[in-house]
């Protein structure tokens, strides 16, 4: 793989700006290895969690022989293990994420923002997967933990054509399927889907106790309708074309586009799913670094 390619998803500006932060899960993990974050399982390894009185068939070597001289009972020591986390990233890559030029391209900008995640979570030594969509899974790449890892994404990730119209619930049902529990979930998506379609599919990854995390890419034109004059707009994902003055539809489409979000806002209020809108006139590094310091003051104030 050509170090261009590589180059193309991967910024070092981007990646000097986010290099010293962290990703933690909001709530406690489950994972296969010991890792840096905090499993719900109780176990006798690692950080003292506290005490709890001892039952026959306890190991006797776990009893605290100070307490028991205090109190004249028998307790047992209980650690919290740490673990590893899994984090994966779902990718929408049907023909509406193709709006845009050059950088501001939103397809483009999601894998970028993927991809520097992917390198942030395997940085810290946890596990990172991703698979893409459109009317279908395109492809999956199942997690890994090393730097190899992102090079494999980037290889996927260049692989793949938005040519499609997008079945974003039927997908994400498919993908829970291959996933464990209580793991990291973000999606990348302009998310023009039906929503009373959606929401029951983002309900199935709650179901399973997923951290689900939805970043919602935009074009600049696309939140503003910053465009003048006579324009023909054509449909990225039907046959549709209109020629119109803009000015005779901008408050129309701003309307229903303040509805539209509205609308999914409160979906994620509903099932407790963070909702991140991301315009992508804004530099990666800026908008990703604006996401994790509101993760932090979230996790501070949980």
């Amino acid at each position: 793989m050509s170090a261009s390619v590589l180059s193309r998803y991967l910024d070092p500006e981007v990646l000097q700006q986010t290099a010293d932060r962290p990703i933690e899960p909001a709530s406690l993990v489950l994972g296969s290895l010991a890792g840096g974050h905090k499993s719900p399982l109780a176990g006798f390894a690692v950080e003292f969690a506290g005490h709890r009185e001892y039952v026959v068939g306890d190991d006797p070597k776990h009893i605290d022989w100070r307490l028991y001289h205090k109190r004249e009972r028998y307790f047992i020591k209980q650690y919290e293990m740490e673990t590893n986390f899994v984090c994966h990233l779902l990718l929408d890559v049907s023909a509406s994420m193709r709006y845009g030029d050059g950088r501001q391209q939103k397809l483009l900008y999601a894998e970028q923002l993927a991809t520097t995640l992917a390198y942030s979570v395997v940085q810290q030594h946890d596990k990172v997967s991703l698979a893409t969509f459109d009317d279908q899974v395109r492809g999956y790449v199942p997690p890994g933990s090393t730097l190899t890892q992102v090079v494999k994404l980037t290889q996927h990730l260049d692989e793949v054509q938005p040519v499609e119209k997008t079945r974003m619930p039927e997908c994400l049902v498919e993908l829970a399927g291959r996933m464990g529990r209580r793991e990291i979930i973000m999606i990348f998506s302009d998310f023009f889907t039906d929503l009373t379609a959606l929401e029951p599919a983002l309900q199935r990854l709650r179901y399973d106790r997923h951290e689900v995390v939805l970043f919602q890419i935009l074009h600049h034109h696309e939140l503003t309708f910053d465009l003048d004059g006579m324009i023909k707009f054509q449909g990225l994902e039907a046959a549709d074309e209109m020629l119109t003055q803009t000015e005779d539809i901008r408050k129309g489409y701003l309307e229903a586009l303040k509805r539209f979000e509205d609308e999914f806002a409160a979906v994620c209020q509903r099932n407790r799913i963070e909702h991140v809108v991301i315009d992508t006139s804004r530099n990666p590094g800026d908008a990703m670094l604006d996401y994790l310091n509101h993760r932090d003051l979230l996790l501070r104030t949980r």
